[in-house]
């Protein structure tokens, strides 16, 4: 495995096949690994790119935008999209007004996260907070804009998604319960939520056999996560667990130096992808899932996708 310093070299020397500046849409965007990536891929650009956050904290977003480094020639776009990831109602009205003003898009990067100890929690459409985060959202977004993803690519383009996740760390899945509705506890959604991952970057590689669809496991990260968490416990104790698990994590900065390594040299071939916190391909390590878990997963989103659009 390279040194972060080699891996930092080679993202800083990647070059884009396109004489226009690259596009990259940040879901996350606004806080923790989808900051780090974001100002990480202008950096490597040095400014020559355009760069959509999207999140719920507009203030933050403002902040990040206006640090990144400038172009040295020409004017890039950086942009703020608001959304509440919980409700597919404003994912959808997301990715219409992205897909309105970026019809193509190289990069997709998914980090969106919540942290809580609560049970299970529904939105106004059905759907439980935590699957919606860190599933729902993620497969909507990417079902929404991969016509600009394709778009890209018919032009020759480097084009590539990721969903920063848990790879390696997920379990066995209930496909008469996908939804959790029955059979609910944490432990349980922490499971299953990687192994859809899994399976949604494969169904999106089996329809889309040009792309590289990546589902990463960023490792362990000084974010502010737990910090924001509603849960009393977890915001009032998170200091005290950064500091003590310094030694064994990595800031924003490092841990998307490894993602945009997984992006850049690792996943270097369309399919899907499954990469670990130094970027490197962790191949069917600790996989769960099957062929037919993976198509009835994908008819279950369908089906939840129409009921949620419809909910009032």
């Amino acid at each position: 495995m390279p040194s972060l310093a080699a891996i930092r070299t080679s993202n800083a020397s990647f070059k884009h096949s396109t004489s226009n500046p690259p596009v990259a849409v940040f879901v996350g965007g606004t806080s923790g690994i989808g900051k780090g990536m974001a100002e990480v891929f202008a950096d490597n650009t040095k400014g020559n790119s355009h760069i959509v956050l999207v999140g719920r904290n507009r203030d933050a977003a403002e902040r990040i935008l206006s640090s990144l480094p400038k172009p040295d020639k020409g004017t890039v776009a950086r942009e703020f999209v608001q959304c509440d990831a919980t409700l597919m109602k404003n994912v959808q009205q997301a990715t219409t007004d992205i897909l309105a003003r970026y019809p193509k898009i190289n990069y997709l990067v998914m980090s969106p996260g919540i942290m809580t100890l609560d049970g299970r929690t529904e939105t106004t459409e059905g759907i439980d907070k935590k699957l919606a985060v860190h599933y729902y959202a993620r497969w909507k977004f990417l079902h929404d804009l991969l016509p600009g993803l394709q778009k890209a690519k018919d032009e020759d383009e480097e084009v590539a998604v990721m969903s920063v996740l848990a790879p390696s760390h997920g379990g066995a899945i209930d496909v008469n319960d996908l939804a959790l509705k029955t059979g609910y506890s944490l432990s349980k959604a922490a499971l299953v939520t990687p192994t859809y991952n899994d399976l949604m970057i494969e169904s999106f590689a089996e329809q889309e056999r040009r792309i590289p669809f990546i589902h990463s496991f960023p490792g362990f990260v000084r974010t502010s996560i737990a910090s924001s968490s509603n849960s009393w416990l977890l915001s009032k104790t998170s200091g005290v667990l950064l500091a003590l698990t310094r030694p064994l994590s990595v800031s924003a900065e490092e841990c998307a130096q490894y993602m945009w390594h997984g992006i850049y040299s690792t996943a270097n071939a369309p399919g899907a992808w499954r990469t670990g916190a130094n970027g490197e391909d962790l191949k069917k390590k600790k996989y769960f899932g099957d062929e037919e878990q993976r198509t009835k997963l994908w008819e279950h989103t369908v089906q939840v996708m129409k009921d949620a659009l419809a909910s009032k």
